[in-house]
């Protein structure tokens, strides 16, 4: 597998397979901000508007591949606030459900925890559904629970869901917990 830090024009480039990405990740019942049935043309949009994003610095975003194939991405999200320059939101962890249970997931965390502290970030952070998946994987890899919010987005079926935020100091970054 490989992790590969996307360009602007590199995402442009994997928009569509990247919108594939989001649309499994919808189907399959995670919570990354969309409701099914996730349309095409919305997932190609979301992706193309964070063309700008990258471009201007604002934003970071990494995609595992092997044999070919987009595994999984991961993104970091930069405040453009003067006074919150020390620390990046993770956003858009994806695993395609294939590829789910392999090591991609962990591996996308660890690459960019590892790039947010050569960036000099100080603190990450994160919102993610209570219960899900990707709780038990942010806890195993020694993020820190602050507590969940009842009711703060919907699933992709509509349902309304807990999400629960997490954070990381670049000390943890080191050996990939």
């Amino acid at each position: 597998m490989t992790v590969t830090r996307l360009t602007a024009a590199e995402l442009h480039d994997v928009a569509d397979e990247l919108a594939d990405l989001l649309a499994d990740t919808v189907a399959g019942g995670a919570s990354v901000g969309f409701l099914a049935p996730l349309g095409r043309a919305d997932a190609v949009a979301h992706w193309r508007e964070r063309v700008d994003a990258v471009a201007a610095g604002h934003q970071t975003v990494w995609v595992a591949h092997a044999e070919g194939r987009l595994l999984g991405t991961v993104a970091l999200a930069f405040p453009d606030k003067p006074n919150s320059r020390h620390r990046a939101e993770l956003v858009k962890l994806m695993v395609h459900r294939d590829a789910r249970g392999q090591g991609v997931g962990r591996t996308l965390l660890a690459t960019a925890e590892t790039e947010a502290a050569a960036a000099g970030i100080t603190l990450l952070h994160l919102d993610t559904e209570t219960g899900s998946p990707a709780e038990s994987l942010y806890l195993s890899a020694g993020w820190t629970r602050i507590g969940a919010i009842p009711d703060y987005a919907a699933a992709p079926s509509g349902e309304l869901r807990s999400t629960t935020i997490f954070y990381k100091r670049p000390g943890a970054f080191a050996d990939g917990a």
